[in-house]
């Protein structure tokens, strides 16, 4: 007893089972992300999707149709160009179409001296992408093979989803050279503000270094408050426009603290409740500002405050020092009260005034205001 198989049934199992196997292949390279695992991936599925005994990978290259990657039994070109013009590979991309030859030998588009040495005697080619293609991929048999309508639809779906895939793996590269580009931003913009902390520690190790701290008080002396001021200044004069715009502006401003009677305390009372009388407003200065608030002892009886935030009430600071020396003075610790001088004035970047000046100016204010 004999059973007659339906060719066509057959013929469109396999076409049905090629497609499944298509679209895993399809999978693979969507997850690609070098050509030449891309390469791998195409030529492989070639060779199982059309049973040949070889598989070439070849893309436009100006005039030239460069020979990528090959899996074969045999080496064929990998590496070498060829004139787009002279081969079958320039044919199909210029005629964006596939191209099915039985005999390479009986064609005129067969380059004999091309193929003598080789095993292929039967060969298919379809462009990567139809319009405007961008590449080929060929297959060869060792054995006369005519090319079925199936297996050319195969390769040629392939070829497409070759095109996509290369489409996304350009724009992957992108992404991937902007990322890189952005991660190299990243690491300068550290780098600098490595630069920057370490230059603020070797600043402060100067600055201990050379004991620029008031004996008496613990505040800067002059030249320690110098230093820090001036770097304080620099950094608020660096800053972008667009940080100091109307919205995010950084206020800085130099209110100066004078001392009033102190000689004629150290004449009535004795210096020894003069350095008390200093001791107390260096005290009530650092009780009445903020820790980021620079303050110095610039003189005998001379204090300075280099003040920094946003839209600062300038009044309500000079009421908040008035006030608490007031109480010092209630509780009667001394046997004379207190009493300070204050002149104020505001720092604008674009003026270029050194520290100097501004302390010149915030005391000029004292007598201003009598």
């Amino acid at each position: 007893m004999y059973i007659k198989i339906d060719s066509q049934m057959a013929g469109t199992e396999y076409y049905l089972r090629s497609i499944e196997r298509l679209l895993i292949v399809v999978q693979k390279l969507c997850l690609a992300r070098t050509l030449e695992e891309m390469t791998k991936i195409v030529l492989s599925a070639v060779r199982e999707l059309t049973n040949s005994d070889g598989a070439t990978f070849v893309l436009l290259d100006n005039d030239f149709s460069y020979y990528v990657d090959e899996n074969t039994i045999a080496p064929l070109w990998k590496g070498q160009r060829f004139p787009n013009h002279t081969g079958i590979d320039g044919w199909v991309m210029q005629n964006c179409q596939p191209s099915i030859i039985e005999d390479i030998f009986n064609d005129q588009r067969i380059s004999r001296a091309v193929y003598q040495d080789t095993y292929v005697k039967s060969m298919a080619m379809v462009p990567i992408r139809t319009d405007e293609p961008i590449g080929a991929i060929g297959t060869y048999w060792s054995q006369q093979h005519q090319a079925t309508t199936e297996e050319v639809k195969l390769l040629q779906l392939l070829a497409d989803s070759t095109a996509i895939a290369m489409d996304n793996l350009q724009i992957y590269s992108q992404l991937e050279q902007q990322l890189r580009d952005r991660t190299t931003a990243l690491e300068k913009a550290n780098t600098f503000l490595q630069k920057e902390i370490q230059e603020r520690k070797g600043m402060e190790a100067e600055i201990r270094r050379l004991s620029l701290t008031d004996e008496l008080t613990g505040l800067h002396n002059r030249r320690g408050f110098f230093l820090l001021a001036e770097q304080q200044l620099r950094l608020a004069k660096r800053l972008p426009t667009a940080v100091r715009g109307a919205q995010s502006q950084i206020h800085t401003s130099l209110m100066f603290f004078e001392l009033n009677g102190l000689e004629e305390i150290n004449h009535t009372f004795g210096s020894e409740l003069g350095e008390d009388a200093i001791l107390a407003i260096s005290r009530l200065l650092k009780h009445s500002f903020r820790t980021s608030d620079t303050l110095g002892r610039i003189s005998e009886d001379e204090f300075v405050v280099l003040i920094q935030g946003y839209e600062l009430a300038y009044e309500v600071i000079q009421e908040r020092v008035e006030t608490n020396i007031a109480q010092f003075n209630q509780n009667q610790h001394l046997p004379f009260p207190i009493t300070v001088n204050i002149g104020i004035q505001c720092h604008n970047p674009s003026q270029n005034r050194s520290l100097e000046d501004l302390i010149t100016l915030a005391h000029l204010h004292i007598y201003q205001k009598k």
